[in-house]
C-alpha cells in the first residue's frame, strides 16, 4: 500500500486494529497545529483449558497530528473500528510532587476506517478534499 512508502524507521512500526473507546479529543496548539487523541480497544481471544475461551483486552492510546489528526477528530467517533499504523513513543514528565510519569502511545501516520461503509466514505472523502494549506 501507498502509506508504507512514507514509513519512518522500520524498527519502530506498530499496527493496531480495534474500536475507538471514546470520541477523539481534538485540540489545536498555539501554532495552529491540530492534534487528536483517542484510545483504541483491541481484543485477543485464545482457547484456554477445558474448551474455555480466554479474552484479553488492551487499551492503546493514539495521537494523530496535523491534517490527519483534524480529520480524525472531526469524523471518527466512539465505536468506530479502525486500523492504525504508526510508531511507538514514550513520553516522560515529572508532576508537581516530583513523581516521574511515563506514557507510551502510538503516533499514527496512517488511519483506515474498517467499520460501516458510510463512515469509511465520509473519512475517505475528507482525506481527498484539498485544503488551502495543501494547495501551496
Amino acid at each position: 500500500p501507498e502509506h508504507l512508502d512514507r514509513r519512518g524507521d522500520p524498527m519502530n512500526t506498530v499496527i493496531v486494529s480495534g474500536r475507538i473507546t471514546n470520541g477523539p479529543e481534538l485540540r489545536y496548539l498555539a501554532s495552529g497545529t491540530g492534534v487528536a487523541t483517542f484510545i483504541v480497544a483491541t481484543n485477543e481471544r485464545r482457547d484456554g483449558p477445558a474448551q474455555l475461551s480466554i479474552e484479553r483486552r488492551e487499551y492503546v492510546p493514539v495521537v494523530v497530528w496535523d491534517r490527519l489528526g483534524i480529520i480524525c477528530g472531526e469524523v471518527l467517533s466512539k465505536g468506530t473500528q479502525v486500523l492504525i499504523e504508526g510508531r511507538l513513543q514514550t513520553r516522560q514528565w515529572d508532576d508537581d510532587r516530583g513523581n516521574r510519569h511515563f506514557k507510551t502511545e502510538v503516533v499514527a501516520i496512517y488511519v483506515e476506517v474498517l467499520s460501516s461503509p458510510a463512515k469509511r466514505r465520509e473519512f475517505d472523502k475528507a482525506l481527498a478534499l484539498e485544503t488551502p494549506a495543501d494547495a501551496r
